[in-house]
């Protein structure tokens, strides 16, 4: 359904730093760029992830009540985005890492809010 997603960053760096950690623990690759307009890109067969500082010119802020989500191989996988996205300067938020029994069935997650205060979590459905 989505191309890409791009979200707005103050510190440029430090958030290219997070994201590298935190998707490096996912299997993604570092980031390339910058590109012309200064944003680092996380790309996959399945789509592209941004960061950068808004083109408006704006301070970046998050979405209230967003969440942006990224696939996670394994329940190993989202406890290492955690750890390293913790390291990288992130910062928990809501429950412990773990598994949640819910509506969409049982889910390993992860929540963190990035240097900017974006919402991000890794995800993998269990069975």
């Amino acid at each position: 359904m989505f191309t890409h997603l791009t979200v707005g960053a103050n510190d440029v760096e430090a958030s290219r730093k997070f994201y590298d950690a935190a998707l490096g623990a996912l299997g993604i690759e570092p980031a390339s760029g910058p590109d012309p307009k200064g944003r680092y890109w996380w790309r996959t067969s399945r789509g592209a992830f941004a960061v950068g500082k808004p083109i408006d010119g704006e301070p970046a802020c998050h979405a209230n009540g967003g969440t942006i989500g990224f696939a996670a191989a394994d329940g190993a996988a989202v406890e290492a985005f955690h750890t390293a996205g913790l390291a990288a300067g992130g910062t928990a938020i809501e429950d412990p890492p773990g598994v949640r029994d819910g509506a969409f069935g049982k889910l390993h997650l992860a929540y963190l809010r990035d240097p900017s205060g974006n919402k991000i979590c890794a995800m993998h459905r269990l069975g």
